[in-house]
């Protein structure tokens, strides 16, 4: 209402930038790893991997 009464354009509604918002977070983060020296992409999927070969199977199984 504000924006309409001072000739103003509307803000844009809530969540309109969510993906943009979560692809910024994803960059700056494989930034910071490049510049740690850790590898950018993958890091879940490798601490998965180690930790599901690691477990024991369950007896019954």
């Amino acid at each position: 209402m504000r924006a309409r009464r001072h000739g103003e354009p509307a803000p844009p509604a809530p969540g309109a930038h969510d993906w943009q918002v979560a692809r910024e977070l994803r960059d700056l983060r494989r930034f910071r790893a490049v510049v740690a020296g850790r590898p950018a992409h993958g890091r879940i999927r490798q601490a998965l991997g180690r930790w599901l070969r690691g477990r024991r199977p369950h007896p019954g199984c």
